[in-house]
Order: structure tokens, then sequence, then C-alpha cells
């Protein structure tokens, strides 16, 4: 039994199988998938696809290269969402200064009120953190999320990775952890305690090794489970247990 807590099978490049991967995930011993809403769009997709599949639950939010497209009517649709049962969470949201789609000062406006919505809606929040760790930290110190939340495919320094545990963050491990030369990364999941980290694939995206190069898919999270297994000398069947408890922990998924 494995969780994959952050796939986006709403992406164009699922169009020609999506329910063939899926399936293949379950095949796989993947039990629970957490499909990522990044946009109004793929948040209404990400919902309609939990609605099909009883084992996929779905959150909502926007990413900060959408957040340029952001007004009230987005908020007003995305807390309509909210209130669906299978939706778990409130993200993919946050800051990206690596490639900076959205101007930086939207990009903090759009964060600070999604983490204000997720507090209305009772949600845990998703953090997306590319070359933002300062901001990012300032942020959450002001405006803590009353839920909790958690670093998708964290990605700082462990002395980043101490401050955010500090906090209440669980951190979220994906493909690059199995990747050579990843010493930052490999630190952080040696060292983190064993009630506070979740597993992810980010699919399509960061597939892990030795798959790199191609597509990633939901079902390749056992690669990273495996790794997280390696790192901290325990059986890849304990990794996966304290992965699935702590990810029911953090979404508050009792199934």
């Amino acid at each position: 039994m494995i969780w994959d807590t952050h796939a986006h099978l709403n992406d164009r490049q699922f169009d020609v199988d999506r329910d063939e991967v899926i399936e293949r995930a379950r095949q796989g011993g993947v039990t629970t998938i957490i499909n990522i809403g990044d946009s109004e769009a793929t948040s209404r997709q990400a919902v309609s696809l939990a609605a099909k599949y009883p084992f996929i639950y779905a959150s909502v939010g926007v990413h900060p290269h959408e957040a340029k497209n952001c007004n009230e009517e987005t908020w007003t649709n995305l807390s309509r969402l909210a209130q669906n049962p299978k939706v778990v969470a409130w993200g993919e949201i946050g800051l990206d200064y690596y490639r900076n789609l959205s101007p930086r000062d939207v990009q903090r406006q759009v964060f600070i009120r999604q983490l204000e919505l997720a507090d209305e809606m009772g949600l845990p929040v998703v953090i997306h953190d590319r070359d933002a760790h300062g901001d990012i930290l300032q942020i959450l110190k002001k405006h803590p999320p009353q839920a909790g939340g958690v670093f998708h495919s964290f990605s700082g320094s462990w002395e980043m990775a101490k401050e955010l545990l500090s906090l209440g963050f669980y951190l979220s491990f994906s493909g690059p952890l199995t990747f050579k030369n990843n010493r930052k990364t490999v630190e952080v999941a040696t060292n983190i305690p064993e009630d506070r980290f979740v597993v992810e694939t980010d699919c399509p995206y960061l597939t892990p090794e030795p798959y790199r190069g191609k597509r990633n898919e939901p079902l390749y999270v056992n690669q990273v489970i495996n790794k997280i297994a390696e790192l901290k000398g325990i059986s890849t069947e304990k990794a996966a247990l304290l992965a699935v408890e702590n990810s029911r922990r953090l979404f508050r998924i009792t199934k």
C-alpha cells in the first residue's frame, strides 16, 4: 500500500491513456492518489476525476505561474469547489522566482490570499517553492496555515527543513531524491523524522531513476519509497506504511 500525494493526472500528456495509467498504479500497489489543481480549470478537472475514481482525491488552487490571471471570481469559484468532500487540500500555491511567469509582487499577494482561503475552508496547503525560500518563510511566519501543510517536492537545505518542521510542516519527496549527486535532498530525507515525510511523483514531471527521461506516472512513486527505505535503513514496507500514516494525518483521510 502506497500513496502518491501529488499528481497532475489532468495534464495533456495523459490524454491518450489516462485510465490505463491509473490502472497501472492500482495494479502496482498505489492505493490513493491526490490529484492537484494548479489553476481554476485544472482544479475543476481534478474534482471531476476524483468523482470518477473512489481512490483519487483532489486539491484546488492556483500555481504562482498563473497568479497574474486571478480575480475575485477565481476565489469564489475555487471556494465552491473546495466544499466538495473529495477535496482534501488547497494547492498547489506558493512562489516561483525561477521562471517568474507572474510578477513577484502579484505572486506574493495571491499566495497570501490563498493561505487565507485555505484557513476559511479548513484545508491544509500544498506549497510550491522554487528559488523563493526567504520570501516563502517570511510569509508563512506571518500567515501560518491553521490546518497545516506540506512543501511538495522539497528541494531546500536541511537547515531550511528544520525551520519548516518547527513550523509544523510536512515535507514531500519525489523523483529528484533518486538522482545521483543530489546530496542536499538526500541529507534531508535521511534526517527527517519518520512522522513528517510523505511521497509523491509530481507526474508527469520529475521522473525518478531508472525511468528518468520518460513521462512520470503514479506507479513510479515506488522508486521514491525504495530510496527513502535505503536512506533510513528500514524496509520498503515500513517506509510505505510511515508515508501512508503521515499522509492520512496531513490530509485527514480516514478511508
